[in-house]
């Protein structure tokens, strides 16, 4: 049986693999306008939820995501949301 031998490349395009390197660092993340961040009111007696389910299910995504504590994250998703001016509590 023979040995493993480590596989070589070369790189014929340097500006088409720098530019490939340069897109794995990219980030988009995209909000929607039209998305309900508050909760609808629900009618029953109680405290009523403050956000909606598509909220806490966005937060909580970035939040495993990033691997970040919920105060972190609380902290993140505001920044991102006064970044794209969005006026959502």
């Amino acid at each position: 049986m023979s040995s493993w031998t480590p596989t070589t490349y070369k790189t014929r395009n340097w500006a088409e693999y720098n530019h490939s390197l340069k897109q794995r660092g990219s980030l988009l993340i995209w909000f929607d306008p039209e998305m309900s961040w508050e909760a609808e009111a629900s009618g029953r007696r109680g405290r009523q939820k403050t956000y909606s389910d598509a909220a806490i299910q966005a937060c909580l995504t970035l939040k495993v995501l990033f691997g970040l504590p919920l105060r972190q994250t609380t902290g993140f998703v505001e920044s991102l949301l006064k970044r794209v001016e969005l006026d959502w509590s």
